[in-house]
Order: structure tokens, then C-alpha cells, then sequence
């Protein structure tokens, strides 16, 4: 009896670790041969600014950095023949602290930051405000922007 309890244990537990596993999010992560369609550089070698913007195909554009996601997107006719606006399913830029991709429309960016990326200044994104607030406070940004706020004269500034 005690037998058929421990494997009904074992078969349990791993059908629960199945469940939780199809239960999690997947989060994307850039291979070794992404590079990032504005400068080219290989987006893996800078796990903490990798941004990503997927389209409905399935298809992915890696970034090293959220200026340059920012320059595809007003672009995309340049970067990306044949893909439209509407075709995007999701923009996710990496939160400064928590190194998490979150959504890009409702980050809010520090620019103007001792704070550099990959590719020189950046837009620094953050899941909150209120970490935007100290993130500018301590390293000296100039202003905190929202997503319809970043057009292709403010990514100039950034150059």
C-alpha cells in the first residue's frame, strides 16, 4: 500500500510541476545571432537593456536598447518592409531595477541620465512612477516622458 501512495506521490507532483509550468508566462530571450535591426549589434551581449517588439506572425525584432526599439517603430517602412503597425503584438522595454520586460506603452522613461546604454544616452525605462521619480533624483535625468510622448525629435536629443 505505502508503494502505491509513494508513486502516486512521484506522479502527483510531477503532474502539478507540468501544470505550473504551462501556467507561467513565457518570456522571450534573444539568441545569440539576434542582432538589433537599427545598429546591428548583437542584442545578447547586453542582457540588461535588451528590449523586443513581437508582431502576430510570431516573429520577433530584438533591440540593445530602448532608443533604438523607439527608432524601428517610427521606421518600420526602413526596418522592417512589409510589417505594419498592425501587425505588432506587443512592445516590451527592460524595467531599469527589476531587469523584467514589461509593457512599453505604460513604462515611463528618464531621459537626459548619467546613466548610458549600449549605444550612448537612452531612454531609461521603469514600471513605476514613482521609481521613475527617484531614478531621475539620483542620477541627474532631465525629465520623465510616457510612450506617446517619444517622436522621433526627442530621439534626436538622445543622439
Amino acid at each position: 500500500m505505502t508503494r502505491y501512495f509513494i508513486l502516486f506521490a512521484v506522479i502527483a507532483g510531477f503532474w502539478l510541476q507540468g501544470l505550473t509550468a504551462l501556467a507561467a508566462p513565457v518570456t522571450p530571450v534573444p539568441g545569440p545571432k539576434d542582432k538589433c535591426p537599427v545598429c546591428g549589434m548583437f542584442v545578447h551581449k547586453y542582457p540588461a537593456w535588451t528590449t523586443v517588439i513581437s508582431f502576430n506572425d510570431g516573429s520577433r525584432a530584438w533591440f540593445d536598447g530602448t532608443k533604438d526599439l523607439f527608432n524601428y517603430l517610427n521606421n518600420l517602412p526602413r526596418f522592417a518592409p512589409g510589417k505594419t503597425a498592425a501587425m505588432v503584438a506587443a512592445i516590451q522595454v527592460r524595467d531599469y531595477y527589476s531587469l523584467k520586460l514589461i509593457d512599453a506603452r505604460t513604462a515611463f522613461y528618464v531621459i537626459g541620465s548619467n546613466v548610458y546604454g549600449p549605444m550612448g544616452h537612452e531612454l531609461i525605462p521603469l514600471a513605476r512612477q514613482d521609481e521613475a521619480q527617484e531614478f531621475l533624483k539620483d542620477h541627474a535625468g532631465r525629465r520623465i516622458v510616457r510612450y506617446h510622448e517619444i517622436t522621433p525629435a526627442l530621439l534626436k536629443t538622445l543622439e
